[in-house]
C-alpha cells in the first residue's frame, strides 16, 4: 500500500524533469525580465535621476499594456510572417517578438530621463508593447508543447522561470548601474530575451500546433479576429466557465493590494518585513509551485484547482488572525509563509487549468483573453473599494471579508465539478496530445 502511494507521488513529481516542462523553465526567465524592465528597476533609475514621483507614478501605464494583449494576439494565432514564417508560426514568432523586445529594452537604455521624459514615457510603453507580445508567444508556445498531463508542471516551471527571470534582471541591472551606468545596464538585461528564442529553435515547432482555417477575403479576415471568442463561446457552460474566471481571484486581490498598509499599521518594522514578507514568502511561494505542479500530475485538474481554489480562501482568513493578534512575528511568518504557498499552488493548477481551455488553433487568441479577464475585476475592485472598506470595518473585519468573497469562486468550481462543465467546457489543449487532465 506505502509502495503504491509512493510510486503515485513519484508519478506526479516525474513530469518535472521532463523536456517539455523543462523548456517551460526557460520561456519564464525571458517572460519575467521585460516586465521588471519598466517595474522597480525603472522606478529606481527615475528616482535616481531625480524625476518627481508624480511622474514616475504615470510610467505604470506600461503595465495597462499587459491588459491589452487580447486586442493583437489573434495576430500571432493567424499571420504568418514572410521568409522567417518557414521556421514554423510559433518559433518564427517568438524570434521577431524577442528581437522586438531586445530592441525595445535597447532604446530604454539609450534614452535619457533627465533631458527627455516624455522620450523615456514612449520608450517604457515601447517595452511594454514588446513584452506582452513576447508574452503572448510564450504562452501559446508553452501550451501547445506540454501535453495535457505536463500543464500543472508546466504552468509551474515557468513561474519558477519568471521569478528568477525577473529577479536577475532586477538585480543585475543594479549591479551594473552602479559601476558603469544605467545605458549598460539596461543593454545587458536584453540578453534575458535569448532563452526563450533559443528554447524554440532547439525545440522547433510544438507538435500539438494546430493552424486555423486559411483567411483571404474581408470577410475571412473578419473571422480571424472573432473566431477564437465564437468558438469558446459555442461550448457547453462557456459563460458559467467565465464567470468563474471573472470572480475566482477576487478575494485574493483584495486582501494582497492593503497586506503592506497592515503590516504597517501593526507596527512591524522595514526589516521585519522584508525577512518575512519576501524572504519567508519567497520560499513559500516556491514550495507552493512546486506541490501545485505534483498535485496537477498526480491527482487531475478537477481536484487540484478545488484544493487550490480552497487554499487561496483561507490563506486569506489567516491575515484577519494576523490582524487580529497584533504585532507578532510568528504570526506574521505562518501568514505570509501560508499565502504565498497557497498563492503558489493556485498559480499553477488555475493556470493549467486556463491553459487547457484553450482550442489549439486559437492558443494564443483565447489564452490572451482567459488571462486578462482573471485579473480585471479584481483590480477594478481594489482600485475603487479596498481602502475605503478598510478604513470603514478595519482589518479584521476585512479580511474575513475577502474570505467570504473568494467562497462563490471554490463553490462555483464545486459546482461545475459536480455537473460536468468543467469537462465540457475544456478545449483540444486539456484533450488532445496523450495524456490524461
Amino acid at each position: 500500500m506505502a509502495s503504491a502511494k509512493a510510486d503515485g507521488w513519484l508519478a506526479g513529481i516525474r513530469p518535472y524533469f521532463e523536456k517539455a516542462p523543462a523548456a517551460a523553465f526557460f520561456l519564464g526567465i525571458s517572460s519575467g525580465f521585460p516586465y521588471a524592465m519598466i517595474g522597480a528597476t525603472l522606478t529606481t533609475r527615475l528616482k535616481q535621476d531625480g524625476i518627481t514621483k508624480a511622474t514616475i507614478t504615470a510610467f505604470t501605464l506600461g503595465f495597462l499594456v499587459y491588459n491589452l494583449k487580447p486586442l493583437w494576439a489573434w495576430i500571432v494565432d493567424g499571420v504568418r510572417l514572410p521568409v522567417i514564417g518557414a521556421l514554423g508560426q510559433r518559433v518564427s514568432w517568438m524570434l521577431v517578438a524577442g528581437a522586438l523586445v531586445i530592441a525595445a529594452v535597447a532604446n530604454l537604455a539609450l534614452v535619457d530621463p533627465r533631458t527627455d521624459i516624455g522620450a523615456t514615457v514612449v520608450a517604457a510603453l515601447i517595452v511594454g508593447f514588446a513584452g506582452a507580445t513576447f508574452d503572448i508567444v510564450i504562452d501559446a508556445y508553452r501550451i501547445e508543447q506540454l501535453k495535457p498531463y505536463q500543464l500543472g508542471v508546466g504552468s509551474g516551471m515557468t513561474q519558477y522561470g519568471w521569478r528568477i527571470g525577473s529577479v536577475l534582471a532586477g538585480s543585475l541591472a543594479l549591479f551594473l548601474a552602479a559601476r558603469m551606468g544605467w545605458t549598460i545596464a539596461y543593454l545587458a538585461c536584453a540578453v534575458f530575451a535569448l532563452p526563450a528564442m533559443l528554447t524554440a529553435l532547439i525545440m522547433g515547432e510544438p507538435e500539438r500546433r494546430r493552424a486555423p482555417a486559411a483567411r483571404k477575403g474581408l470577410a475571412e479576415a473578419i473571422m480571424s479576429i472573432t473566431g477564437p471568442f465564437t468558438e469558446f463561446f459555442q461550448r457547453q457552460g462557456a459563460i458559467i466557465v467565465l464567470v468563474f474566471i471573472l470572480i475566482h481571484k477576487i478575494g485574493d486581490t483584495l486582501g494582497q493590494i492593503v497586506l503592506r498598509l497592515l503590516l504597517d499599521d501593526l507596527g512591524f518594522t522595514n526589516d521585519e518585513i522584508a525577512i518575512f514578507d519576501v524572504g519567508v514568502g519567497f520560499w513559500g511561494y516556491l514550495a507552493g509551485i512546486f506541490v501545485g505542479g505534483a498535485l496537477y500530475a498526480r491527482l487531475g485538474m478537477k481536484r487540484s484547482v478545488l484544493i487550490s481554489l480552497i487554499l487561496m480562501a483561507v490563506s486569506n482568513a489567516s491575515f484577519a488572525v494576523l490582524a487580529a493578534a497584533g504585532h507578532s512575528n510568528l504570526g506574521l511568518a505562518g501568514a505570509i509563509g501560508f499565502e504565498n504557498f497557497a498563492s503558489g499552488v493556485g498559480g499553477v493548477t488555475v493556470v493549467a487549468y486556463f491553459a487547457a481551455l484553450c482550442d489549439l488553433r486559437f492558443t494564443a487568441s483565447q489564452y490572451a483573453l482567459i488571462s486578462a479577464a482573471a485579473s480585471v475585476v479584481g483590480r477594478v475592485l481594489t482600485a475603487v473599494s479596498a481602502g475605503a472598506l478598510v478604513d470603514r470595518f478595519g482589518y479584521v473585519a476585512f479580511y474575513w471579508m475577502t474570505t467570504v468573497v473568494a467562497l462563490p469562486g471554490v463553490l462555483l468550481f464545486w459546482w461545475m465539478m459536480r455537473t460536468g462543465l468543467v469537462d465540457q467546457a475544456i478545449g483540444t489543449a486539456g484533450t488532445e496530445g496523450g495524456g490524461s487532465s
